[in-house]
């Protein structure tokens, strides 16, 4: 985000965003919490720096062929980096998303000529049409389609050890005693947590997972239990995936939607910060670790994208009444 040179492209934008300390919960916690503004990317998400990492890794590696079409499935997010790269860079872009995707992130993946393919949440995870499923079926059914693959390609986690962490062991100058982020693809907390635990072995990596997600209770029992419905866009999976390392993480907290969007909501209230349900469920769980560690702990978390993404759903009261989530 470094704003001293002219950029050659908008991809140049990607990455070295800004790290803020949370004055209000660091005094409530007795802690210091610290948290790295993602949304200040091109695209408003953490997830453009996964979009360029794993496209020029394809490119250079002879997997992606001029004019081809990128293939992936995305709570859009990454779909929104990927629609960026390719413009970019000339391809074409086709990502299944779910049909309980906010509208604003719709809304935008179609202003950039985005080919959506939507998947049935009320499917069971193994049906050949559900949201997992349906991604490589599009990419082997598109002629010249890549499969991206940001669930179980590790291509995701490196774009994380390579950028995000090297940028918050700088910016805290290695003074960090817990990094928090929430369980999505998995590819930021585990490249964020190779990169710190290489550094500092004492470091602590705290996962967050949405409640009717698998990865809580895998963690804890290392069980499959059957997943259900949540709201929580972003974190969370039905299936195992192949990015989620969870040998670098100490431990994994399990949050309700009606506690991830209040929070989302104090975020922007006490703090001025405008983010997405994500990140509420990251501040969430810093303040539980905050509460666990005791006075002076240093905890880094992630803000994953901007709130511009929820106007209509965790910003809007009668959204929150229908789902039976306001209070």
């Amino acid at each position: 985000m470094c704003r001293d040179r002219v950029y050659n492209s908008i991809l140049e934008g990607i990455g070295r965003t800004p790290l803020v300390r949370l004055g209000r919960f660091s005094e409530v916690a007795r802690c210091e919490i610290f948290a790295k503004l993602e949304m200040m990317n091109p695209m408003g998400s953490i997830k453009d720096r996964i979009a360029l990492h794993m496209i020029e890794v394809a490119e250079k590696a002879g997997r992606i062929r001029p004019g081809a079409t990128i293939v992936d499935n995305s709570s859009g997010n990454t779909a929104l980096g990927l629609a960026m790269v390719c413009a970019i860079k000339g391809f074409k872009l086709k990502t299944v998303v779910r049909d309980t995707t906010s509208p604003e992130k719709i809304k935008f993946l179609k202003a950039l000529d985005v080919e959506l393919v939507f998947a049935d949440t009320s499917l069971p995870p193994e049906s050949p049409w559900s949201y997992n499923n349906l991604a490589p079926r599009v990419a082997r059914e598109t002629p010249d389609g890549y499969y991206l693959d940001q669930h179980n390609n590790r291509e995701n986690n490196e774009a994380h050890y390579l950028s995000t962490a090297p940028e918050i062991w700088q910016q805290m100058a290695g003074k960090i005693d817990y990094f928090v982020a929430g369980v999505g693809t998995g590819g930021t907390i585990s490249g964020v947590s190779r990169f710190l635990k290489e550094k500092d072995p004492r470091i602590e990596v705290i996962g967050v997972d949405p409640a009717g997600s698998i990865f809580y209770d895998f963690f804890h029992s290392k069980k499959v239990i059957k997943p259900s419905p949540y709201l929580l866009e972003g974190l969370g999976d039905e299936f195992l995936i192949n990015c989620v390392e969870f040998d670098l993480i100490d431990d994994v907290l399990r949050v309700e939607d009606r506690t991830a969007f209040r929070m989302t909501k104090e975020l922007a209230e006490r703090e001025a910060i405008f983010a997405g349900g994500s990140s509420g469920a990251a501040l969430w769980a810093c303040l539980e670790v905050a509460r666990r560690a005791g006075p002076g702990a240093r905890i880094v978390t992630i803000l994953a994208d901007s709130a511009n993404r929820y106007l209509s759903t965790i910003y809007n009261d009668d959204w929150l009444r229908e789902k039976g989530l306001f209070v």
